[in-house]
């Protein structure tokens, strides 16, 4: 702690009261809580670090890492002299890459673990103590941003609607495999909440709003097929119905049918195999207009062999594979499609002949 004893005193008086609206809110203190009911970082800060917008907390929050040592140190004193129980708990980015997220920009790990320590009530039972860490613990939602400035996208150079960290940078959704999903709007909590049971790969879409200066929730992106289950489940609702008669309305205003006919016969000429079915699923997907997909690349326009190809074998990655759910878990994209390339040689290899 500083050699100022009034500075520290007063430290102590902010640190303990902080610590204590966080102990009867929610039954145990964390860091975060101590850092933000000190004013030395605020909520859109916090939510910048946990999307991996930021390599350490300490970026965002007003001192250094050793001033968040002096209250960090100050909180253990208080819990301890409460007789609150410790516990450590993981704390992971909601970027693709699923990185551990750091409180200080040196990253030193005996340091780290200070900021991971959450003070438990003893109060609490030891199957809610579990429960509280399991919920800490758990990876945050994938969180992809709507961009309110200009950018491009780390690996291909171009620009979208949407981005997502991976390896501390910024990348489109077709980059990042995730260009498949399809955008549910927020506003009907119980289709939101079936399709992402329903997805395996899911993702929130925010944007910063200037004026309340912090990130405000737009909708999820999940699967095609995960939100047709979900519709199917709400189908009693009205609203549910003609929300789905809107998206086949509009999906079929941006569908270029001749071309995606023309392409579903292209795809069923190289892998006469695949069942007809699919390959109309994988041309009207791959070409829509306006999404960037490898369907509406200029060589997938004049039939190229190899971009239809890559069409293909984005469908088979998603849907015949567990390629979805190693993202979701956090394994890198290239280890991710090492894994799964013998499958997709298996299927493919099926339908060639």
């Amino acid at each position: 702690m500083g050699n100022d004893g009034v500075t520290g005193s007063r430290l102590a008086g902010r640190v303990a009261q902080a610590a204590k609206e966080a102990l009867t809110l929610r039954g145990h203190v964390t860091a975060v809580d101590v850092i933000t009911g000190l004013r030395w970082s605020y909520l859109r800060n916090i939510d910048t670090w946990r999307q991996g917008r930021t390599d350490s907390l300490e970026r965002v929050t007003a001192v250094d890492a050793a001033k968040m040592a002096d209250a960090m140190a100050i909180l253990r004193e208080w819990a301890l002299a409460r007789g609150l129980t410790p516990g450590e708990s993981a704390y992971v980015s909601g970027g693709r890459d699923r990185r551990p997220l750091r409180f200080t920009v040196d990253g030193d790990e005996e340091l780290e673990r200070v900021f991971r320590v959450h003070w438990f009530s003893p109060e609490l039972s030891e199957a809610r103590r579990r429960q509280l860490t399991e919920k800490e613990t758990r990876p945050p939602d994938l969180t992809v941003v709507v961009p309110l400035e200009p950018w491009t996208c780390a690996g291909c150079g171009e620009t979208g609607p949407h981005h997502i960290m991976e390896d501390d940078q910024l990348h489109c959704l077709t980059c990042a495999d995730m260009d498949h999903l399809v955008f549910l709007p927020a506003g009907n909590a119980a289709l939101s909440r079936r399709a992402k049971k329903e997805s395996v790969l899911s993702a929130v879409v925010v944007q910063y709003n200037r004026r309340r200066k912090r990130f405000e929730r737009r909708g999820i992106l999940v699967e095609d097929e995960a939100l047709a289950r979900a519709e199917e489940q709400c189908l009693a609702d009205e609203e549910v119905r003609l929300r789905r008669r809107e998206r086949d309305r509009l999906r079929r205003e941006v569908g270029d049918v001749e071309f995606q006919a023309a392409l579903a016969e292209e795809i069923r000429r190289l892998f006469p195999g695949c069942p007809e079915e699919r390959a109309e699923a994988i041309a009207l997907h791959a070409g829509l207009r306006g999404s960037g997909r490898v369907g509406r690349t200029a060589a997938a326009r004049v039939f190229d062999d190899r971009a239809v190809t890559l069409a293909v074998v984005a469908s088979v990655r998603h849907l015949d594979t567990d390629y979805d759910r190693l993202l979701m878990a956090g394994v890198p994209r290239r280890e991710a499609r090492d894994r799964i390339r013998d499958r997709i040689d298996q299927v493919l290899t099926r339908w060639r002949d």
